[in-house]
């Protein structure tokens, strides 16, 4: 057996021994240690200038989230042609919006290029397991908000692993 899973076998049995109170202190540890290594990993500048140049599809909206060492690159926009309505997609952390998450280290904004009046934008969270992003595409006509699809994804591992996708018709997918 090699020193790794020697080590791998020893921390699993200390924590098999521990109490829920000292599981629980070790989860937040953990959870902190990766918060810590999103921060202070990598150029988020250089990420953030990478994603608005390649991370928005013809139609203007962000594509899919991916993760760029330990922070996960969340582009969202939104598109107009007129007042009353828009096409949009962001992404949610954890049941809020990325912009309202406690994780977000950083997001930014910039006007959409051409014609179309809207936006786009660049979310970077930590790469922290168990973290829950729904990637939301919608619309508005008329004043009332729709949701079009929804994809959801979860780190696991370390990884941003999609677990579902779902189409949403009728007026369960509205949001406002």
């Amino acid at each position: 057996m090699d020193v790794d899973a020697l080590h791998h076998d020893a921390v699993e049995a200390l924590i098999r021994d521990m109490s829920d109170a000292e599981l629980h202190d070790v989860a937040e540890l953990v959870r902190m240690v990766q918060l810590e290594r999103a921060i202070g990993s990598g150029d988020h500048d250089a990420i953030v200038g990478a994603a608005f140049e390649s991370a928005f599809g013809r139609d203007g909206l962000g594509m899919l989230p991916w993760v760029e060492g330990s922070v996960i690159v969340c582009p969202g926009g939104m598109v107009s042609k007129s007042k009353a309505s828009h096409r949009c997609r962001f992404v949610s952390v954890d049941g809020s919006w990325v912009w309202e998450s406690g994780l977000l280290l950083r997001e930014d904004k910039r006007s959409s290029p051409g014609s179309d009046q809207g936006f786009r934008a660049v979310a970077l969270l930590p790469l922290i397991d168990g973290t829950e992003l729904d990637v939301v595409s919608g619309r508005a006509r008329s004043g009332q908000h729709s949701v079009d699809h929804v994809v959801s994804f979860e780190v696991r591992g370390g990884e941003l692993v999609e677990v579902s996708q779902r189409t949403v018709s009728g007026s369960h997918g509205r949001t406002g």
